[in-house]
């Protein structure tokens, strides 16, 4: 089964994916695979190259990330040709790991995608997994996670798809609100229903 991991910013996804790493069930995971496909001497990073100009990219061949975000920051037609040259590429390369893993024996792989419902990636996943939280927690972890005030981690929550719209489009949802312990009982109790762990 392909289970499609997401959920909003500080509602405890990663926690959730460290469990899916302990039951040994192998994860893509879209932010990983963004560096990966931009790294020094990738098609890609050269793409960006031609498009921006060669001073977007760095002495050791890196991506200047700062250099590159000033530019995009303000402007929507730069960062729509950004997007369009990433993306294509972060698919493939999602599909690629998803697919090898299949065709390595595994049963089950979890693609962890934070945007899955804004990019419309319903399709390359079997079955959603919502990880929730109330919003009060979310405020509480990501003003202490990020050192950030109320107002900006209030802004930084509205900029996402609101949660409430994301459990509307889950085939199940873990409410992160408690203890890890009972976090990891959401988990065990869905992947049980779903026949997963049964196959491990």
């Amino acid at each position: 089964m392909i289970i499609g991991l997401t959920g909003s910013i500080a509602s405890g996804k990663s926690t959730v994916a460290k469990m899916f790493e302990h039951l040994q069930i192998p994860i893509v995971d879209a932010d990983k695979v963004a560096r990966v496909v931009v790294e020094p001497g990738t098609e890609t990073l050269a793409e960006i190259a031609e498009a921006f100009g060669h001073e977007v990219i760095l002495e050791d061949g890196h991506m200047d990330r700062q250099k590159v975000g000033a530019l995009i920051f303000h402007d929507p037609a730069k960062r729509k040709q950004l997007n369009d040259i990433i993306h294509p590429a972060i698919r493939k390369e999602m599909l690629r790991q998803r697919d090898e893993y299949l065709s390595d024996g595994h049963l089950h792989v979890v693609m962890d995608i934070p945007l899955l419902f804004e990019s419309g990636l319903q399709s390359y996943v079997e079955k959603i997994l919502v990880v929730s939280v109330n919003e009060e927690n979310q405020l509480t972890r990501l003003m202490q996670r990020n050192g950030l005030t109320e107002e900006e981690a209030r802004a930084r929550i509205s900029s996402q798809l609101p949660i409430s719209v994301k459990e509307k489009g889950a085939d199940a949802v873990i409410y992160n609100n408690e203890s890890i312990e009972q976090t990891e009982a959401q988990l065990r109790y869905i992947l049980n229903k779903w026949n997963v762990l049964q196959e491990l």
